[in-house]
């Protein structure tokens, strides 16, 4: 079936468009939900959208050679119940809208590609506006044992670097290393202290420089460092990406 693409810029949205493609399905398009542009920080502390690292989703859509279709969330999580009906001003709505807006585009679009691994509350919100929209959401990663889907994303060339960080044992050091780099320290740290390798209890965000579905691979030029807590134990930091430009591969 025709597919569009929830992509947050991470390893898990890029992963999960690899096993849509793998199961005969076709990407057409991609979407993004992004901050205000009136937002002074990145990083909005959403309950259900990635925002660090949205500068550059236009460049994977470039990779993809594919169309990106962009909503500004306007929303907030007010309704915080594992269950989701819909609710005014709630930012699931905020998908709700951008996949309308895809699929007035792209009649023929069956399916939604999802990255979702672990977290119900984002997948309950997700299926419901599918169920809305008569969609099916594709959710490859869902449930999968986090060990062996962090060594699979490795071994099968989701090359994607930590770019925001909050757990304890993670610190500015491991802003900009790969999965590959950080998989011997993660599965150290799940052990110590219960981290979730793939970052499902948010210890951390990854951007995707490359993967087999790209055609051309992101370099980043200038990136800040933000610290966003300064906690002792576990600060939250995260890297600001101010220039990157596409190389063939």
């Amino acid at each position: 079936m025709q597919v569009v693409a929830l992509v947050s810029g991470g390893k898990d949205s890029s992963y999960n468009m690899v096993k849509c493609v793998e199961d005969g399905h076709e990407i057409v398009a991609l979407a993004h939900i992004h901050p205000p542009t009136t937002a002074e920080k990145d990083e909005l502390d959403s309950f259900m959208y990635q925002t660090v690292g949205s500068s550059g989703i236009k460049l994977i859509a470039e990779c993809l050679s594919l169309p990106l279709y962009l909503q500004e969330t306007q929303g907030t999580a007010i309704t915080q119940t594992l269950d989701y009906q819909p609710t005014e001003n709630d930012e699931t709505e905020d998908l709700f809208q951008l996949l309308t807006k895809v699929k007035r585009q792209h009649p023929d679009i069956q399916g939604v590609s999802v990255g979702a691994i672990f977290s119900r509350y984002q997948a309950n919100r997700v299926q419901n506006i599918c169920d809305r929209l008569g969609l099916t959401m594709l959710a490859y990663l869902w449930q999968r044992d986090q060990k062996e889907l962090l060594h699979e994303m490795v071994e099968n060339g989701i090359d994607a670097v930590l770019i925001k960080v909050a757990a304890m044992g993670l610190d500015r050091q491991d802003l900009g290393k790969t999965l590959g780099q950080m998989e011997p320290k993660l599965l150290m740290l799940e052990k110590k202290y219960g981290v979730h390798v793939c970052g499902e209890g948010g210890e951390f965000e990854t951007f995707t420089l490359d993967s087999p579905l790209y055609k051309k691979r992101i370099v980043l030029d200038e990136v800040d460092v933000v610290v966003h807590s300064d906690d002792a134990f576990s600060p939250v930091l995260y890297l600001s990406i101010k220039k990157a430009h596409t190389e063939p591969k």
